[in-house]
């Protein structure tokens, strides 16, 4: 019994040591002098790199998952008569939920285990270590612009998501089933509320962004310099993340609707 208590204590204290290293490990990335000229040459760098790469992936997703949303919706609301609905029911749930979360975990997969293998090589082969060697700082120089870019970019790919997934369901539900397309925007403008849903689907992509994005490059500077570590750190990184985005998002969504 005391063995087993022991055992809880050290894993206990292991993980309150990890978040403590997390955490510190945050404050050294923005505690530092910025080379603005610098920095936003490598910041375009690495919005193109996290952002506009992503984009095929993110639209792709989009337009399936909103097709999918459309169609279901659809067979649902149609069974109590209220197929004209469609519209209200497929920009609440792409703008609240669907959209921030599905492009964080996306994220996630494409850009944060990227991140955390770049970095990882780059630290397997000793090039963090020559900057610091050169005087090169290599928090600054390597870690904080793509922590700036994944802050700036999973906002706007969360948008972009919504947009198309939304245009998914609209070609679903007016272009294919039938459902009037004045109905279909008309009940979507008067059940969207900007501050309560658009804002709110905004605010949880940035707090996402900055976790998954946080969680990569951590990931990376913390993984062992060979192959075998940096694929056990990318793997972390993508299971971390998403379970991060996923209880992110039950609690903001309590605290922003639920009423806390």
């Amino acid at each position: 019994m005391l063995e087993t208590i022991a055992r809880l204590g050290n894993r206990g204290i292991n993980l309150l040591q990890a978040f403590g290293q997390a955490g510190v490990f945050l404050l050294r990335v923005f505690a530092r002098g910025i080379n603005f000229p610098r920095f936003f040459i490598e910041l375009r760098a690495e919005i193109y790199f996290v952002g506009v790469l992503s984009c095929l992936v993110i639209v792709v997703s989009a337009l399936f998952i909103g097709m999918v949303v459309g169609l279901q919706g659809y067979n649902t609301l149609e069974k109590f008569g209220a197929s004209s609905q469609l519209g209200q029911l497929l920009a609440l749930s792409v703008v609240r939920e669907l959209g921030p979360v599905v492009s964080a975990l996306l994220f996630a997969g494409r850009v944060g285990s990227a991140l955390t293998a770049e970095i990882g090589l780059m630290k397997a082969t000793e090039q963090l270590d020559s900057m610091d060697m050169m005087g090169i700082d290599p928090l600054g120089r390597v870690i904080y612009p793509r922590f700036i870019a994944g802050i700036i970019a999973l906002p706007l790919l969360t948008l972009i998501f919504s947009v198309v997934a939304i245009y998914g369901g609209y070609f679903i539900g007016v272009e294919w089933l039938g459902v009037d397309g004045g109905s279909f925007w008309s009940n979507m403008r008067a059940a969207v509320d900007f501050r309560l849903d658009v804002l709110t689907g905004i605010i949880k992509s940035i707090v996402f962004g900055f976790v998954v994005t946080w969680i990569a490059v951590y990931q990376g500077i913390l993984c062992k310099p060979t192959a075998e570590g940096i694929s056990q750190a990318t793997t972390r990184t993508v299971v971390y993340a998403s379970l991060a985005v996923l209880g992110l998002d039950f609690i903001l969504t309590a605290a922003m609707i639920g009423g806390w």
